[in-house]
């Protein structure tokens, strides 16, 4: 009998083994050379932690508050695409495993269970992540689906005005599945002989010319608060507030979209220095220690969002997967923020990290 993960990178493995290469190619994949999903990764190894002693750790207390939302750890599930090609239950497994461990799953737009299966699945507080369509009036639609379905919040990803190049997914020629929010809306079955079908997919329905100024269009047909993914810069994160969003999550699409941009982590302080506190900052990409939980947090994120490692234990496992996935990030952490004598989350500083771009501290 195969011993049970002990880490959460030991669940990729049982995914490889559970799925089609098909499947675990497009779960797996980034865009061309690739090289931005490994720095996203390697960059929070070169992050070294300056831990605190003689603090009084008998009680360690993880949990924060994202848009006034109390969650057990600011760990969060990242908006993933088509978990039925993980397992049968798809989204609905995800999102009970999220509320067994009081956290907020992000939903996406691109799921094969419906927002409204998932939403009755059970007592827990989610966020919807949209991709805007060339047919704003079915992007409205779902809005307010979303707002029927109890749906806290909008998290608009804004990278993806086109499909970055997937050459794993050109090679087997992805097959997607039928997109099942969009029932009775528009086709998403796309059949074509040059390579991926998601990637026509989205060259057919995805609105390229989405700019700043249909954010004001969408909070026109929305009460919910409304988080922008995919933002890098300062520029970007400066102009995000200006038109009123309401948190930005630092991302580069799991690497998926546009390769050598730089790994998420080395970018978010850049980020939080321009929000300069005025809305939440939640980081995504390549989380897969609770020592990068920490070093994320320190370096002025609100929350983390976790993506491939939760697919890879529903695989694995199911709704058990994607628990032990959380727990066990959630446990690391949790040690990690004793080792380093903090607490509390509202105990990790910037001055429990030193990065690459710090300057020498004097020595005394």
């Amino acid at each position: 009998m195969a011993s049970e993960p002990v880490n959460v990178n030991e669940f990729r493995e049982l995914a490889r083994q559970a799925l089609p290469k098909m499947y675990y190619d497009f779960y797996t994949g980034g865009a061309e050379d690739q090289h931005t999903l490994k720095e996203n990764v390697a960059a929070f190894r070169r992050i070294m932690l300056r831990p605190r002693v003689l603090v009084d750790v008998s009680r360690i207390d993880m949990s924060t508050t994202i848009l006034g939302y109390k969650i057990s750890t600011p760990i969060m599930i990242a908006p993933t695409a088509m978990h039925q090609l993980a397992h049968p239950e798809g989204e609905v497994a995800t999102a009970r495993a999220a509320a067994a461990c009081n956290t907020i799953m992000i939903l996406s737009n691109m799921s094969t269970c419906t927002m409204e299966e998932v939403a009755s699945s059970c007592n827990a507080v989610r966020f919807f992540q949209l991709y805007v369509l060339k047919r704003r009036d079915i992007s409205a639609q779902i809005v307010h689906r979303v707002e029927k379905n109890g749906y806290k919040a909008i998290v608009l990803t804004v990278d993806t005005p086109r499909l970055g190049r997937r050459e794993a997914d050109i090679k087997n020629r992805m097959v997607a599945p039928q997109l099942r929010n969009f029932e009775g809306l528009l086709s998403t079955e796309v059949h074509t002989d040059k390579g991926s079908n998601l990637e026509a997919l989205v060259k057919g329905i995805y609105d390229t010319s989405l700019s700043w100024e249909d954010i004001g269009w969408l909070k026109s047909i929305t009460n919910l608060p409304i988080l922008i993914k995919g933002v890098l810069t300062h520029e970007n994160a400066r102009k995000a507030v200006e038109v009123g969003v309401a948190g930005i999550v630092v991302s580069n699409h799991g690497a998926r979209q546009l390769d050598y941009t730089p790994a998420t982590i080395s970018v978010l302080e850049e980020v939080v220095h321009a929000v300069g506190g005025r809305v939440p900052v939640l980081f995504d990409g390549g989380v897969r220690r609770g020592t990068d939980v920490f070093k994320a947090l320190a370096l002025g994120a609100q929350a983390v969002l976790v993506g491939r490692p939760v697919v890879y234990g529903l695989a694995a496992n199911g709704e058990r997967g994607v628990r032990r996935v959380i727990e066990m990030l959630k446990d690391e952490f949790e040690l990690t923020m004793a080792l380093s004598g903090c607490p509390s989350v509202k105990d990790i500083t910037r001055s429990h990290v030193t990065t690459e771009f710090d300057k020498p501290r004097s020595m005394l």
